[in-house]
């Protein structure tokens, strides 16, 4: 499909990479997709054992861009299932609806407490912290320094690994905008109202097989129409000269590769980007790269021999007493995620760095420990966990950490000042908290920016 000089060279297939390639098809660019892993999806992936399906962190297909919307239903068609949202907050050994109900509040925080609350969000407006540098101000401001405490700090400590007054206001900015007090007491008060906030949607769509399945059709439908997806393809070397890429070297099977094109989009780790670029950029951007941090992941899956565990899609973890942060239902999510409807599959997620203790822990360690932490809280019996799985995910979540901004926007001036024909997409591949739909608009942006558009993929989700 045209020859190699012609070409878009895409690195990494998971949503962002799949996605460009597939939009410069409608163009008739040829494209080729090449992925370090021996799977599409990225994160995005959904894992096989024994049958029981998995997906890595909970992937709710849920968007306000009308196109992504589209391009998801015309992927997988009546294979997209609609479902409702039932997800719930463990603290103080109670269980909270998320999104919040008013009744349940007060039951599990009691009505002192509940008041203690309120007179400490009314305190935050009145006297607000002058600078939103931090995740901590950001939330105090808009939810008072009591609240931040019952329901942000803990959890949020637990999936970073570091104190809220280290993460950069944008993360807050970004995950949870829209969301206030006053929003969440609105759905609270008005459950029936239509909310648009992300965090408080009461329904989502999600594939029968979970969210490999999406991309996995997609890398069919790509080979199908001669975009090459090519896997266990990791790019090792950048060359480029003049001020342009000219190919890229991958290492696999087939030991080395060249891909030549005339233009290319990385979704890898910009990190990464940056070591593999030949000849190497001034140390002040290598040094920017090396600064770049990243949160990992590790699922314990458990086999239950439980009909029903619980109600929900997802909880989320506050109870410090525990290290899981999460717990994901997933048949819940898809009947179809377990083979046998008599059994339950429940994702226990923990967030690690890979230089961690609990990284490092064999796969018999991790089940005994999610097994003890799910007896205590008090979901299932330990004799009634039949089998379990790890999956580890390194580089799940880029951080924003101090000096976060500075670095990654060395890197992007010094992309775009010197490499003219490289855009990078994505979560990994901008160091940017971006979901599926983000990383997804950020790719089509690039396509069309090959065919002379001239979008700004940084302002996607900013």
């Amino acid at each position: 499909m045209g020859h190699s000089s012609e070409r878009v060279v895409i690195i990494g297939a998971g949503p962002a990479g799949l996605t460009a390639a597939y939009e410069l098809g409608k163009y008739g660019k040829p494209a080729v997709v090449l992925e370090g892993d021996d799977i599409v999806g990225g994160i995005a992936r959904t894992v096989n054992y024994k049958g029981y399906l998995f997906d890595i962190g909970g992937h709710r297909f849920f968007s306000k861009w009308d196109e992504v919307n589209d391009l998801w239903r015309e992927i997988l068609g009546d294979k997209f299932l609609a479902r409702k949202r039932l997800s719930r907050i463990f603290y103080r050994n109670h269980f909270f609806f998320y999104p919040l109900k008013a009744a349940n509040v007060l039951r599990g925080m009691g009505f002192v407490e509940s008041l203690r609350i309120l007179a400490s969000y009314l305190r935050a407006r009145l006297f607000p912290h002058s600078k939103e540098e931090t995740l901590e101000q950001w939330v105090c401001n808009r939810f008072g320094a009591r609240l931040y405490r019952a329901f942000f700090k803990t959890y949020t400590e637990k999936v970073w690994g570091i104190p809220c007054n280290e993460i950069h206001a944008d993360w807050a900015a970004q995950r949870i905008k829209g969301l206030s007090f006053l929003s969440a007491v609105r759905h609270a008060l008005f459950p029936g109202r239509e909310n648009q906030v992300k965090s408080l949607i009461s329904s989502f769509h999600y594939p029968e097989r979970g969210p490999g399945q999406m991309w996995e059709t997609l890398a069919d439908r790509l080979r199908e129409s001669g975009q090459e997806v090519l896997l266990q393809r990791r790019v090792v070397r950048i060359c480029h000269e003049q001020g342009r890429v000219t190919h890229v070297v991958t290492h696999g099977p087939a030991g080395e590769e060249t891909f030549s094109g005339s233009e290319f989009i990385s979704s890898m780790p910009i990190r990464h980007l940056i070591r593999a670029l030949h000849p190497a950029p001034p140390a002040v951007v290598r040094r920017a790269a090396e600064r770049l941090r990243y949160r990992d992941f590790l699922t314990v899956v458990l086999i239950i021999n439980r009909k029903e565990v619980m109600p929900d899609n997802w909880i989320y973890i506050h109870e410090p007493s525990v290290k899981v942060g999460r717990i994901q239902n997933l048949k819940n999510w898809s009947p179809a995620m377990v083979p046998n409807q008599e059994k339950t599959s429940l994702g226990m997620e923990y967030f690690v760095f890979k230089d961690d203790e609990l990284w490092k822990r064999s796969e018999a360690e991790l089940i005994q420990l999610a097994t003890r932490e799910i007896a205590q809280l008090g979901l299932a019996r330990p004799e009634e966990v039949e089998d379990g799985t790890v999956v580890r995910m390194p580089k799940a979540y880029p951080m924003y950490d101090n000096g976060w901004a500075e670095n990654v926007d060395c890197i992007r001036l010094y992309l775009q000042a010197n490499l003219r024909n490289i855009q990078v997409v994505g979560r990994n591949g901008m160091h940017k908290y971006n979901n599926q739909d983000h990383s997804m608009m950020t790719a089509l942006y690039a396509a069309r920016n090959i065919m002379c558009a001239e979008y700004d993929l940084w302002a996607v989700n900013s």
